[in-house]
């Protein structure tokens, strides 16, 4: 990558996210026949958290103050590792895609370390909701890139998903289509959205990421939800890259696909919370475990 496509990368990964949740939010309003709110409500959602103080529990350590900020830097720091579009990744080297999930895993355990940390009845039955979900949602990520992996003989992300990513549709669509629909899942899940979890319900004995965050206040719950934001981005560029995998060899055209796919797949997510209902809790893990079945299937395809 050149300097400025790595400055651009950066940028975009800092500047971005939240747009995203706009899009959805405009989308879903859409739906119901609302206005909704402005486009760039979590702008300044984030700008108003980041200028409130904090309010900390007695029973809380260091461990709570932390989670928030250990989520937010490891998916500031996967997004490095991934490719935005034809124009390469920030960061890469061989092996990077199990650094780039267990940064994610790293993110979710100080979370719910900080979620147990309060003490809280209903956080800790959060925290075990999603270190339950994270086990069946990690097997069906590794299996798609395993799935990369053997068509490219790379372990690399942006070798994965580079240049040649558009002859790999040509030899192995099946496969493909397989591996992003489970990654579809997989962003779903991983991020919160329905049909597994609602990020507006206020229902403790039905939610899931949003019930271990209840404690947290001003900039630390801020940091939540940036974190939050930059983890939906980055697992977006993931699915986008995979769906569209055009190279035109110009910077202005691959980056200004990349935008058009992010806004897409915003929308997507959208219309897919406007018509679907949360799925029963028991429920879940079938969803996960098909998710796993599709990607174990995009490399049976491929044992030829």
């Amino acid at each position: 990558m050149s300097i400025v496509d790595v400055a651009l990368h950066v940028l975009v990964t800092l500047v971005a996210p939240p747009l995203l949740l706009g899009v959805i939010n405009k989308t879903k309003a859409a739906f119901a026949g609302r206005v909704g709110p402005p486009l760039l409500q979590a702008y300044f959602d984030l700008a108003r958290l980041f200028r409130k103080g904090s309010v900390f529990s007695a029973t809380t350590t260091w461990v709570f103050r932390a989670g928030p900020i250990v989520a937010l830097v490891a998916a500031a720091f996967a997004a490095m590792i991934v490719p935005y579009g034809a124009r390469g990744a920030a960061l890469s080297f061989a092996g990077d895609m199990i650094l780039f999930a267990y940064l994610f895993a790293l993110g979710r355990f100080f979370t719910v370390a900080a979620a147990l940390d309060t003490g809280s009845a209903f956080e800790g039955m959060g925290g075990a909701r999603e270190a339950t979900f994270s086990v069946l949602a990690e097997p069906a990520l590794f299996l798609g890139m395993m799935v990369l992996v053997r068509l490219t003989g790379s372990s690399s992300l942006a070798t994965m998903l580079g240049g040649g990513l558009g002859g790999l549709w040509a030899r192995s669509g099946a496969s493909l289509v397989m591996v992003v629909a489970s990654l579809l899942v997989v962003l779903l899940v991983e991020c919160s959205r329905i049909p597994f979890d609602d990020p507006n319900t206020h229902l403790e004995l039905t939610m899931i990421h949003e019930v271990m965050v209840l404690d947290h206040s001003g900039p630390l719950f801020g940091a939540v939800l940036y974190g939050a934001a930059i983890k939906l981005f980055v697992l977006g560029a993931l699915v986008v890259r995979l769906a569209l995998p055009i190279d035109t060899g110009v910077a202005v055209y691959d980056w200004g696909l990349f935008a058009a796919g992010m806004l897409g797949l915003a929308v997507a997510i959208g219309v897919t919370e406007s018509v679907m209902a949360r799925l029963r809790m028991r429920q879940i893990p079938s969803l996960l475990v098909g998710a796993c079945l599709l990607s174990a299937f995009g490399i049976v395809l491929l044992a030829r």
